[in-house]
């Protein structure tokens, strides 16, 4: 058998909605919900955004603080993961959750086209970002939406302003951004490893090509995110119904590969985070 492979579900995002697909978790309870299901089904890192009763994104601190308290007790040993993304708020207030200390966060390193606008990550932003993850203990997740998100990470690895070793994820598919193109996958994959030689990384593609970046990843011996967040439907007609099935789906492509699910133990381990007590 390969080694471990970690699955991260995107729970909910800040763009699917209720009428793009009932499925998708918008209130607390429902998001708790969603994610223990999904955590049976072999996730081990849920990525998490908050939603308003009106389904709008928000970076409410209480919002993020009840649903950690609501992983934390029916997802035990799970790896948390909140978003410090650009659609939930501008400025500070995205890191405005980061001192309710979750394992983890995104983080984005520079800016780049969105399908209707600019994903604007200004450098000051991103130094303040990483610095409260410095402070509170919680590890980054590189999310490169372009090449130059990689050797930004490398430069802010050797300035120390990213305290351990980096978890980049390529996220590929977004329009106007990098495409699903398999040669400049395989580039990614090699630039990480000749940049941070034994560390794990992570890919995510957007909307259909979410299953392709599964399965690429998969095989080259990456890591996994799947989700509601990225894409609501399993493929072009048929609504995804769950985030426990698209995790499902990814468990049966590690074991098409035969790479064993991680367990949260095991991811911790990968990843450098501390044991769950």
């Amino acid at each position: 058998m390969g080694s471990p492979c970690i699955i991260c579900v995107a729970i909910t995002g800040s763009l699917p909605t209720k009428a793009n697909n009932p499925a998708v978790p918008i209130t607390v309870a429902e998001q708790v919900e969603s994610t223990q299901e999904a955590f049976e089904a072999g996730a081990t890192i849920c990525h998490a955004h908050v939603r308003n009763d009106d389904e709008t994104p928000t970076s409410d601190p209480e919002k993020f603080a009840r649903l950690k308290e609501g992983l934390e007790a029916h997802c035990p040993g799970m790896i948390i993961q909140f978003s410090t993304g650009g659609r939930s708020g501008a400025g500070k207030a995205r890191g405005g959750m980061l001192p309710l200390r979750p394992d983890m966060a995104s983080l984005s390193v520079g800016s780049n086209n969105f399908p209707t606008r600019v994903y604007e990550n200004p450098p000051e932003l991103i130094d303040w970002l990483a610095g409260e993850m410095r402070t509170y203990g919680v590890k980054p997740e590189v999310e490169a939406f372009d090449l130059s998100h990689i050797l930004k990470a490398a430069e802010m690895h050797e300035n120390g302003d990213i305290a351990d070793t980096p978890y980049v994820q390529f996220v590929m598919g977004v329009k106007n951004a990098m495409p699903a193109d398999r040669h400049i996958f395989d580039f990614y994959v090699q630039t990480v490893e000749r940049l941070f030689p034994g560390a794990p990384w992570c890919a995510a593609g957007i909307g259909r090509e979410q299953l392709k970046l599964n399965e690429w990843s998969i095989a080259a011996g990456g890591h996994a995110r799947t989700g509601l967040e990225d894409n609501v439907r399993m493929d072009r007609h048929t609504l995804a119904p769950s985030n426990a099935a698209l995790v499902a789906r990814t468990a049966e492509i590690c074991a098409a590969n035969e790479r064993p699910v991680a367990t949260p133990s095991e991811a911790r381990a990968i990843l450098g985070l501390a044991p769950h007590h």
